[in-house]
């Protein structure tokens, strides 16, 4: 069976474009429109830049730390590339999709990976109603902020935010507040992946708040959905030690 053929994407760092420089010389590659994989080199952000930048390829991402964390990529080796894309293990992963609607009317999609967002945009706190499913589940949440975060986005923002960790298989959305005010004692809900979540902004013209998927944001929202998008698939690629779903676990026991 003749091997992948790889497309090398870097972040624009010195660190990543010295990187790919030196892959690229040790593998034929090919541009990223014809390639079965993927090699993303940079830290996280790159990685969900890269994903959402190929959305429509549908091919697996192999991504190589050349940031900080470097949570979604496996550690960065020149040699053995192809033999490690071949033993790799493939975690696939649903994303969220956004529909905001502005002050103005203004209606906007958007895909997230990790997490939707809505943040207070000026001094004073948000509140935003919720409802899950149609059905009003908390009347007003003062607050700077709140989000629904992916299984594999609940190691990032939503842990900052004292959201739950949640592996991977099973099935759940993190819903996490954002410094709660009121109610104080609030500390947000985890809900079925099928769940269709609704933020309705209060007093938006007095309290504007803005909604973000990821790195997109929409300003002076009214009302945001959001639930999971079954028909859109990521597949990200792990060396077999350094599987996502390992990482998540030791997350939950990290000191």
């Amino acid at each position: 069976m003749a091997p992948p053929r790889i497309a090398v994407c870097a972040a624009d760092t010195e660190y990543a474009v010295e990187a790919a420089t030196r892959l690229r010389a040790l593998h034929p590659t090919v541009a990223p429109e014809v390639a079965d994989v993927i090699v993303a080199l940079g830290g996280d952000g790159f990685m969900l830049q890269t994903l959402h930048r190929y959305i429509d390829r549908n091919v697996p991402v192999f991504g190589m730390n050349r940031g900080s964390v470097g949570f979604l990529l496996n550690d960065f080796r020149e040699t053995a590339l192809i033999d490690r894309i071949a033993a790799a293990t493939r975690v696939t992963l649903n994303p969220l999709r956004m529909e905001a609607t502005t002050i103005a009317g203004q209606r906007t999609s958007a895909i997230a990976i990790n997490e939707v967002a809505l943040f207070r945009q000026q001094r004073q706190t948000a509140k935003i109603r919720i409802e899950i499913d149609g059905v009003v589940r908390l009347e007003e949440l003062a607050c700077d902020g709140i989000l629904v975060a992916t299984p594999a986005g609940t190691t990032a923002y939503n842990l900052s935010a004292h959201g739950p960790i949640i592996p991977l298989g099973a099935g759940l959305l993190a819903l996490t507040p954002i410094s709660a005010f009121r109610p104080r004692r609030w500390r947000g809900a985890m809900l079925q992946r099928t769940a269709r979540v609704g933020f309705e902004v209060l007093e938006p013209e007095k309290r504007p708040v803005s909604a973000t998927a990821d790195n997109m944001e929409v300003r002076d929202v009214v009302h945001v959905e959001v639930r999971e998008a079954t028909d859109i698939a990521f597949t990200l690629l792990f060396d077999p030690d350094q599987n996502l779903e390992e990482r998540i676990l030791k997350e939950q026991f990290a000191p």
